[in-house]
């Protein structure tokens, strides 16, 4: 198989979708990889590095898109990309289609079969291609949002650690999932007083018999959720339902209950966010001030620790990537229904359900699209 890594072109991603190291995996189970000239740059690959890999180097992505079998990438593709697919084509990628019609439809009309690393599961129930970015994007989290409390960024000049005589930061977590737990464990080094807010008991318990009193531990009920985050400094929104839009856990009307320069940090921003009041930005302009409380909506996150997070995406990635070459998509996901859990999208049908309700459209049993 041909597989192709374009350059990432969505606005600050330095993150590329295929390592060195795994380029040379490839080759060695016998595929050809072609790379976009200087998609690594941005997260410390350069062009010679592919090349001693094995790969060889394109001058363009529409070379890449228009010669590849498979196109791995790291982001979904943008507007100008999604032109360039076409029919039979397999792309491995993070999709997030749930609260993007735009994308959606786009792909469709390609008829490329594409499959979305944040769906692809794993015997635990887990999603191992997602994990490592929630990981980076949790330890990620207080560290913007420490940045945005700063009164010359509009927040409420609150130190995350307090100093003697004066008390540290309250940060709320709204998710006690990956994302949740490593944001928690970050903010309560900073000297944070944390509490997670979780549905699950069996989660809870298990947050508070790992960490103790690392930071405290609340049930997710709407009362619990408004008395904490009204009386916080930074709130950290770590929901996820896997492929489907994120919830709205606050209301704009609630924002009124905070405190005035208050920072929200929307981790779930990729899949819509969980704040009503969450729009995308990017690490060129990251936050913006709703009713005097700062929001922090970067879409991609990971992306501004580019080398950590492609190396660990890169670990992540390649197994499922050298089934997909190795045996084609669909033997790899008939093999596999962990796999076959990530196919979005199979020549002009969507296949995932949770997208498929979130946006109104049909869907096909992802089994169909094997046979």
């Amino acid at each position: 198989m041909l597989i192709g890594c374009p350059k990432e072109i969505k606005p600050q991603e330095f993150r590329v979708g295929l390592t060195p190291n795994a380029a040379r995996e490839a080759i060695a189970h016998g595929h050809n990889v072609i790379v976009e000239t200087n998609a690594g740059f941005g997260s410390g690959f350069s062009d010679q590095d592919y090349i001693d890999a094995g790969a060889k180097i394109e001058g363009a992505a529409s070379d890449v898109f228009a010669k590849a079998d498979m196109i791995v990438k790291v982001k979904e593709p943008q507007a100008v990309e999604r032109k360039m697919l076409r029919e039979g084509q397999l792309l491995f990628t993070y999709l997030h289609l749930a609260p993007d019609p735009d994308q959606t439809l786009d792909l469709l009309k390609s008829g490329c079969t594409a499959i979305a690393y944040e769906t692809v599961t794993d015997n635990a129930g887990g999603l191992p291609l997602l994990a490592p970015m929630s990981e980076v994007a949790g330890k990620l989290a207080p560290q913007v949002g420490a940045w945005t409390l700063q009164k010359a960024n509009g927040g409420r000049g609150v130190l995350m650690g307090g100093v003697p005589g004066v008390g540290p930061a309250r940060v709320v977590v709204i998710g006690g999932g990956v994302v949740g737990t490593h944001a928690a464990r970050v903010a309560a080094g900073m000297g944070a007083d944390v509490t997670v807010l979780d549905r699950s008991l069996a989660r809870l318990r298990y947050l508070d018999d790992v960490f103790g009193r690392t930071f405290k531990t609340s049930y997710a009920n709407a009362g619990n959720t408004i008395e904490l985050v009204a009386q916080a400094d930074m709130v950290i929104g770590a929901v996820l339902i896997p492929g489907a839009a994120a919830p709205k856990l606050i209301t704009k009307a609630q924002l009124s209950e905070m405190k005035p320069g208050a920072a929200i940090v929307d981790v779930a921003i990729d899949q819509g966010g969980c704040f009503e009041t969450s729009r995308a930005t990017t690490h060129q302009d990251p936050i913006y001030d709703v009713d005097g409380i700062m929001h922090y909506c970067v879409a991609n996150m990971p992306g501004a620790v580019a080398r950590t997070s492609t190396i660990a995406l890169g670990n992540a990635t390649l197994p499922f990537l050298l089934n997909l070459a190795d045996k084609g998509w669909k033997q790899a996901c008939a093999d596999d229904p962990n796999l076959l859990n990530g196919l979005n999208v199979h020549a002009g049908k969507l296949t995932y359900y949770a997208v498929g309700k979130a946006l109104g459209m049909d869907v096909i049993a992802p089994s169909l699209a094997l046979k």
